[in-house]
């Protein structure tokens, strides 16, 4: 067999310890993964050396498959005794392409979860803008911020989020107190056409247009790092506000009904690929973990 073809090690003792258990959810406490994560390197080993390993769904093993692990049973032996003698299992790249603030608000928080259930596998990460579509072309994955329809891509929606007006403190004092909408009249309003204000107008009964003047984002970060600066009053998605409110720099411009009532965002966070990327095993590992990890 040639080094190419020699399987992570990973799915090597996942495989022994799925024949041996024959239960998904005892594999995986064993392994200290989740039980897709053992599904995946069962399929990803069974790829690899082009082989069926389980026969039913009671994981009774083919005919191969005995024979199969009898060989990793003896060689897991070796690499016990000589730890020493134990090449690097070859890792599995996986490029994503995400917002900004999704990255920083919702997947770096959680990302650590993933890296220790799937070590053999490198993810890339790296910034795409949202609306605009300015994604790398070379991403296995990305992360699209919008209403959806993407024609060019599969897509499944990953959350969804309510908006509400935040500033910092120091605003709130300054410029307070606010109990109902009218009392942004005149009030400096940070603009994004990622978080649109008639959403909120037309919901507070206010038939104002668009803020034309003032400060413009294309990046919800940013605009909730200079709302916490002082510069205004930002509407903010309260899950990708999260670091914000959590650290004190931003909140509510108020108890009152008006600024305590949530909105549902006409946005969303979706997960796109081209046609034929789940088909690697890498790909479908990430994309199961993110989709229940943003449940």
């Amino acid at each position: 067999m040639s080094a190419a073809r020699i399987p992570p090690i990973q799915c090597l003792l996942t495989f022994e310890a799925l024949a041996r258990l024959r239960s998904v959810t005892q594999a995986a406490e064993e392994l200290c993964v989740t039980p897709s994560a053992v599904s995946h390197r069962v399929r990803q080993l069974e790829q690899i050396i082009g082989t069926k390993l389980f026969g039913r769904a009671d994981f009774s093993l083919t005919t191969e498959g005995s024979e199969y692990l009898a060989h990793v049973r003896e060689g897991l032996t070796s690499l016990q005794r000589f730890p020493s003698s134990a090449a690097a299992p070859g890792k599995r790249k996986l490029r994503l392409a995400v917002t900004p603030t999704f990255a920083r608000s919702l997947l770096i928080p959680r990302l650590r979860q993933f890296t220790d259930a799937y070590p053999e596998i490198d993810l890339t990460l790296q910034v795409s803008i949202p609306l605009l579509d300015v994604v790398a072309e070379d991403a296995d994955l990305m992360v699209r911020f919008g209403a959806g329809r993407y024609a060019d891509m599969e897509y499944v929606c990953l959350t969804k989020d309510e908006v509400t007006p935040l500033a910092s403190p120091t605003y709130v004092r300054e410029h307070g107190p606010f109990h109902t909408a009218l009392d942004l009249e005149g009030e400096a309003l940070l603009r994004s056409p990622l978080e649109p204000w008639r959403t909120w107008f037309a919901a507070n009964n206010l038939d104002w247009p668009e803020p034309i003047d003032g400060s413009q984002f294309n990046d919800i970060g940013l605009m909730c790092d200079c709302a916490a600066a002082g510069m205004g009053i930002a509407l903010v998605r309260l899950k990708l506000g999260a670091p914000w409110l959590e650290d004190g720099s931003l909140v509510r411009l108020g108890t009152s009904d008006v600024f305590m009532r949530t909105l549902p965002s006409p946005h969303a966070h979706y997960l796109c690929w081209r046609t034929g990327a789940m088909d690697r095993w890498e790909v479908a590992a990430f994309s199961d973990w993110l989709r229940k990890s943003m449940g």
